[in-house]
């Protein structure tokens, strides 16, 4: 029986991606930053771990407790919303402590079992702002990139070990905190957290604009394409999930 290792499960796609990874008869490995059991009860094939992606010596102890493992899904991420302007640079190095490092941390860490296995397959969680120009996303867009970039390399690295990597690329979700304030940015209420008053008619027609489509991806839409991406052998890299993703893609 197989087991994967999916960080920042207590809600969205993450939830759903170990949900279904469970559903499929396989051992679950369910990391987040603060423990919340109610959120994925715990049974003999699902397990909830303590895992700040963040720390080096949270990463460790997180591996050492439970023992292999055959997919690693990096998912634990930050939204960020904002005009770069108006974003400290200490918000941009939290967004990229998660978002990118700790997804390389969390790699790191992984890949010698893998290689040494001659198996394994590192799915990175990114975002459709990748394969799109979307407004008040400068920073968290660039952390998604780099995730991007990472992972087409490091696929290359891996594939002489029989290792895989891949990107799950979803779209908009409207259970998620980006796209609540998206929401509210396109009625006017509460821009002034956002972006910086001269911004502000600008922000609240880009983002009614966002809000008005028709296609948005469902948390299930995520959690079968991470599962498609895990059993890929074709050599695919990337993989939109939900419908507004794949236009995206298509588009491209």
């Amino acid at each position: 029986m197989k087991t994967v290792l999916i960080t920042g499960t207590s809600s969205g796609y993450g939830r759903e991606t170990a949900r279904h990874f469970h559903a499929q008869g396989w051992n679950v490995v369910a990391a987040m930053r603060t423990p919340r059991p109610d959120v994925l009860p715990e049974s003999d094939r699902l397990r909830v771990i303590e895992l700040d992606v963040t720390r080096p010596e949270s990463i460790t102890a997180a591996f050492a407790a439970v023992g292999p493992v055959d997919v690693l899904v990096n998912n634990a991420g930050v939204a960020s919303m904002g005009v770069f302007e108006g974003t400290s640079m200490d918000r941009v190095r939290e967004v990229f402590e998660t978002n990118t490092f700790g997804v390389m941390a969390m790699t790191q860490a992984v890949l010698p079992q893998f290689r040494e296995r001659g198996s394994g397959v590192v799915v990175n969680v990114t975002s459709s702002v990748v394969l799109g120009h979307m407004p008040l996303t400068a920073v968290y867009k660039a952390s998604k990139m780099a995730v991007e970039g990472f992972t087409a390399s490091l696929a290359l690295e891996l594939a002489p070990f029989g290792v895989r990597a891949k990107t799950v690329e979803p779209g908009a979700c409207l259970t998620t905190n980006f796209a609540a304030n998206a929401a509210k940015a396109a009625q006017g209420a509460s821009l002034d957290e956002l972006v910086p008053a001269p911004y502000a008619p600008w922000a609240k027609k880009a983002m009614g604009d966002f809000m008005g489509q028709d296609r948005f991806t469902k948390e299930s839409d995520v959690a079968e394409t991470v599962w498609r991406a895990v059993h890929d052998t074709t050599g695919q890299l990337r993989f939109p999930a939900g419908a507004d993703a794949v236009a995206l893609s298509q588009a491209r």
